[in-house]
């Protein structure tokens, strides 16, 4: 992934301290990824690296807008997500990122990719199940939509003569 190169953070020459990293993610950073759940994305992340005598603290702060689809009638919309990861470097003899928050450098590492963090801060901001801001509060107009409230009205009046009866028994076990 060479087109994640400008994502390389070289710790060995910093100084202890804080260090300020920021970064404009829109979508030409996905196609690395070949991830294409979102129509646009416009993104900033504000990383703050603070180096220690022997560990890396990483803190991401994550906000941006996305255009998603609707899962329920495909129209596109603009979702605001705002998402923030703290990450903490070791070293050790072997690199190891079994744990989400402490990854382990080797102590010959002399730099390190934020680009995966930065995807799954992204990623995992977005709503897993997306709707329509508009079908929430009922402004949305679309073709979709008005067929599926046709269907579930048509559903609701074909209601199969056995559960008829056996809602009769729950009602007359309630008097």
């Amino acid at each position: 992934m060479d087109a994640l190169q400008e994502y390389n953070i070289p710790f060995v020459g910093l100084k202890l301290g804080k260090h300020q990293y920021n970064y404009h993610i829109d979508d030409t950073f996905f196609t690395a990824y070949k991830y294409h759940d979102f129509e646009t994305i416009d993104c900033d992340i504000d990383l703050v690296l603070e180096k220690k005598t022997t560990l890396l603290e990483l803190f991401f702060k994550i906000q941006g807008t996305a255009m998603l689809r609707c899962d329920t009638t495909n129209e596109p919309y603009k979702e605001s997500f705002d998402n923030s990861l703290q990450l903490i470097i070791k070293f050790g003899e072997t690199y190891n990122d079994d744990n989400d928050e402490v990854l382990i450098l080797p102590h010959s590492a002399y730099q390190f990719n934020v680009a995966q963090y930065i995807y799954e801060g992204i990623v995992l901001a977005l709503p897993i199940k997306r709707v329509h801001p508009g079908i929430k509060d009922g402004t949305l107009q679309s073709k979709v939509l008005d067929k599926l409230r046709e269907i579930e009205k048509t559903n609701k009046k074909q209601i199969d003569p056995r559960w008829d009866k056996l809602n009769k028994l729950l009602t007359s076990k309630k008097q």
